[in-house]
């Protein structure tokens, strides 16, 4: 039972996990739709300040700190710009002939420097620095630089000789910063956790870079550094989640404060592959390398040139897959929608056909049960009739008048009787079909059209074809109904069939759809 509940516990949480990873990635994009707007605003603060700076450029304090605060704009945008402007902040500071800012200046070359890679050239200008005669906050950047300079580099080698050795100079620089920091501030815990974090001590560095996420009001620069950082902690233990979601925050720190000089978006986009998300990881190295040409960074090229192939390949892949996925998906529902059609279409003559059936069924029984009632009638007449000739014949008997019992039998009439039948017939049959002689009558020319005498409700020709409407379509049958030869009857359907516009062999079934009323 424990077990149990552990197992939905642990997917309850890696479920929430992925979702608030998705949550994240979501932001990311949304971010980078937006990255032209925040850059716009960082130019325009660029703008602002050369516009303030005097055109002949004069050596003041003014000038100076106005030539500090576009080389912090530029300092993690673009290298060349940050450079150039690093170099008229140590050529003013010369001429002020103040060594605080002349050393101030060489610490942002470096700083620019050790961020696109060049190592060597990083460690050349930071020494001889009057280290001891500058103020506290200059010299933590001052071991900061030198401290990340040794540990990138370590990095970058990756050799078991030389990266311990590294690590350890690192180490023994940012002991340097620490003892100029308080040890409540940003700068003292994030130093400390990267310290334990390259030092092994997992757990501290942990402990330290999440109370900063969680506890400090962090600007987006000071956010984007340590999720970052703390990103690289949870890579080595596995615990990729985790990781991508900080490398997702610093991503959309980076971008909304224009930063250039990063590798979060690149790290995530190779973690991503990972887990096999190719369309954000070929979307995320595509900005990682479009960031890197922008600022001008060497090493971080080198980084994500190794990379991008292998995602972009994965890319192509993967839309081949989906496309191969596409074309059977296609051509299944495809398929299935032709199926539907064809299905579809039976369906419909089925109940097409059910309905005529019915109709006709309907019609049939409508049919049958005038007739009946017409053959009741007929046949209740003619059992009166023969009633009360057996009456009228018996009392003649009783009486021994034989001559009017002759009487009586020459007073029957068997055409007058059988003409009677012929009219009733034809009163119910046009009663069902009251249109049957001008439908009749259309299926010829005008000068062969059926035309009947007064008080005549059907001739021969017609009476014919209504019996075989009605389902009678043996010759014989309708020869002795009408009182007619077998020749007689075939002989008058010849004769209408050869007058009429439809075919012959039509005709009859032309005469079967004329419907009841």
């Amino acid at each position: 039972m424990t077990r149990i509940f552990l197992a939905i516990v642990l997917t309850f949480l890696c479920a929430h996990a992925r979702s608030q990873s998705d949550t994240l990635l979501t932001r990311l994009n949304r971010a980078i739709l937006l990255k032209g707007k925040y850059e716009q605003e960082k130019i325009a603060r660029i703008s602002a300040l050369h516009r303030k700076l005097d055109h002949d450029f004069q050596a003041t304090e003014g000038n100076f700190a106005l030539l500090q605060g576009l080389c912090n704009e530029y300092k993690t945008f673009i290298y060349d710009s940050a450079f150039s402007s690093i170099r008229r902040l140590q050529n003013l500071a010369y001429r002020l002939n103040d060594p605080v800012r002349i050393a101030y200046s060489k610490i942002q070359l470096g700083f620019i420097l050790v961020s696109s890679g060049m190592f060597k050239e990083t460690l050349d200008s930071l020494v001889n620095l009057p280290v001891s005669l500058l103020p506290d906050t200059i010299r933590v950047d001052y071991y900061s630089i030198l401290a990340r300079a040794y540990f990138d580099l370590g990095d970058f080698d990756k050799d078991a000789y030389y990266t311990p050795r590294y690590n350890r100079l690192g180490s023994l620089y940012i002991d340097s910063a620490k003892m100029l920091c308080k040890p409540e501030s940003y700068s003292y815990i994030y130093l400390s956790g990267l310290q334990n974090l390259k030092n092994g001590n997992m757990r501290q560095a942990e402990r330290e870079l999440n109370d900063l996420m969680e506890n400090y009001p962090l600007t987006p620069q000071q956010l984007a550094v340590t999720a970052s950082t703390l990103s690289y902690l949870y890579i080595t233990r596995k615990k990729d989640d985790r990781a991508i979601d900080l490398l997702a925050r610093a991503a959309i720190a980076d971008i909304e404060s224009s930063t250039r000089e990063t590798s979060a978006l690149s790290t995530l986009a190779e973690m991503l592959y990972r887990q096999g998300d190719v369309l954000n990881a070929y979307n995320y190295i595509q900005e990682a390398m479009e960031d890197a040409v922008f600022y001008g960074a060497r090493q971080r090229k080198v980084q994500v040139g190794s990379i991008l192939p292998i995602i972009a390949s994965a890319r192509v892949t993967n839309e081949s897959e989906q496309k191969r996925l596409w074309l059977i998906y296609s051509s299944v529902i495809t398929t299935l929608s032709v199926l539907v059609l064809v299905f579809a279409i039976i369906i419909f003559r089925q109940l097409k056909k059910r309905k005529v059936a019915e109709k006709a069924l309907q019609e049939a029984n409508k049919i049958k049960e005038e007739y009946i009632g017409y053959y009741f009638n007929i046949n209740s007449e003619y059992l009166g009739k023969i009633e009360s000739f057996k009456k009228s014949v018996e009392m003649k008997l009783m009486t021994k008048k034989l001559e009017d019992i002759k009487y009586i039998v020459n007073s029957i009439n068997p055409k007058k009787e059988r003409e009677e039948l012929y009219h009733s017939f034809d009163k119910v049959f046009l009663k069902l079909f009251p249109d049957f002689v001008h439908i009749f009558n259309s299926y010829f020319k005008e000068e062969d059209q059926v035309v009947l005498k007064e008080g005549q409700l059907l001739n021969t020709e017609l009476r014919i074809f209504a019996l075989i409407r009605m389902g009678i379509h043996d010759t014989e049958k309708i020869a002795k109904i009408l009182d007619y030869s077998i020749n007689t009857i075939y002989n008058y359907k010849a004769r209408v069939k050869s007058k009429s516009i439809i075919p012959n062999e039509e005709f009859e079934k032309k005469i079967m759809q004329i419907h009841a009323l």
